[in-house]
């Protein structure tokens, strides 16, 4: 899939502060309901982000930079990139984790000796997520998952997790920037429950911490993405992949790299940033079509679809959800047939009409 990721990636965002200017800002910081500017809202939140920072040395990963930063959700897919834009500037990184000593193994690698320390947490255990946050001064959230587990429902990953997270970071009084990753098409009128959970977050979130900042990145593509991996194991393995409605659903999606580089721009700014949400579209809009004839081409395969109805593909993937919490044993992760997933493949995920691409 690293082909196919090139042709999103065009030329990364420069780590500048004025780059940040070309993403949709849908809450400005003055805005009198989400704003500082409401009293009732006050948070322990710098107002110039981390742009006073004591620095040393001349900005590579052997350098400091004076961020200290704790990135939860480091070990998924945006986690690892993220997590090498922060270590190659110096930054001190602190990777919670709850799966194997293996889950965070990679991500050592990417920072000077000392630089990224994995610490062992529960989400469900207060007192381990404040020991994780003890000594940052920036948070990033990258929590989310797409489908629910016996254990962990899409309220519970992507809407009460980042809640608590703003609160504790508020208590805590040294966190000078918090960032939010949602996704694009957010809303408490989405189909997608995990769309409906993730809008909810954004709207705690911005109520426990006015400045915090939250991206809303469309679907990510890159070499371990979601999307076309999965689609391209399937069509290897039974020669055909099944298109979701008609497959013209249209999706804006963005490269992985491209949204890292976006959360580090908004991470050096000079406080800008704060209080503001974030659209990260990428330069092309596909439809579901469109992209599964690029990923044949990739896998040089000769394509052969199977349209089903959203009605057929719903009722498919339907028993996994109602036997879920019924039965005494884990149900496979859905890939294909992923029912949140469809229903939020029902509409169209573009960035708004005022809204600026990734360049």
């Amino acid at each position: 899939m690293q082909a196919v990721c090139r042709r999103w990636s065009h030329q990364h965002i420069r780590q500048s502060p004025a780059q940040i200017d070309c993403f949709k800002s849908l809450y400005p910081i003055s805005d009198p309901f989400n704003g500082v500017e409401n009293p009732r809202l006050a948070s322990t939140l710098a107002t110039k982000g981390v742009g006073h920072l004591v620095r040393k040395g001349t900005g590579g990963r052997s350098s400091v930079s004076g961020i200290v930063a704790t990135v939860f959700g480091a070990t998924g897919f945006l986690g690892r990139y993220l997590v090498q834009q922060l270590a190659k500037m110096g930054s001190q990184v602190l990777v919670p984790f709850r799966g194997s000593e293996d889950s965070h193994r990679h991500l050592k690698l990417m920072g000077d000796l000392g630089q990224v320390v994995p610490m062992k947490y529960s989400p469900r255990d207060e007192n381990s997520i404040k020991a994780v946050m003890a000594k940052a001064n920036v948070v990033i959230n990258l929590i989310g998952r797409e489908y629910e587990t016996r254990n962990y429902s899409f309220e519970d990953v992507n809407h009460h997790m980042a809640e608590q997270l703003a609160v504790i970071s508020k208590e805590h009084g040294g966190i000078m920037r918090y960032i939010q990753v949602s996704s694009l098409g957010a809303s408490q009128s989405s189909p997608s429950r995990m769309l409906r959970a993730k809008a909810a977050a954004e709207e705690a979130i911005l109520r426990e911490l006015p400045e915090a900042t939250v991206m809303r990145p469309a679907v990510m593509v890159g070499t371990e993405d979601r999307i076309l991996n999965p689609w391209a194991h399937f069509a290897k393995k039974y020669s055909f992949l099944p298109l979701m409605g008609d497959g013209s659903t249209k999706i804006q999606p963005a490269y992985v790299v491209d949204v890292a580089s976006a959360i580090i721009a908004a991470l050096k700014d000079d406080g800008t940033s704060m209080g503001k949400v974030y659209e990260l579209g990428g330069p092309d809009v596909y439809t579901m079509h469109e992209l599964a004839e690029l990923m044949f081409d990739t896998i040089r395969e000769w394509p052969h679809y199977v349209k089903v109805p959203f009605p057929i593909a719903k009722a498919i993937a339907t028993p996994r959800e109602l036997f879920l919490k019924k039965v005494p044993f884990p149900l496979p992760t859905p890939t294909i047939f992923n029912l949140d997933a469809i229903e939020a493949l029902t509409t169209d995920t573009l960035v708004s009409e005022n809204g600026m691409r990734l360049k």
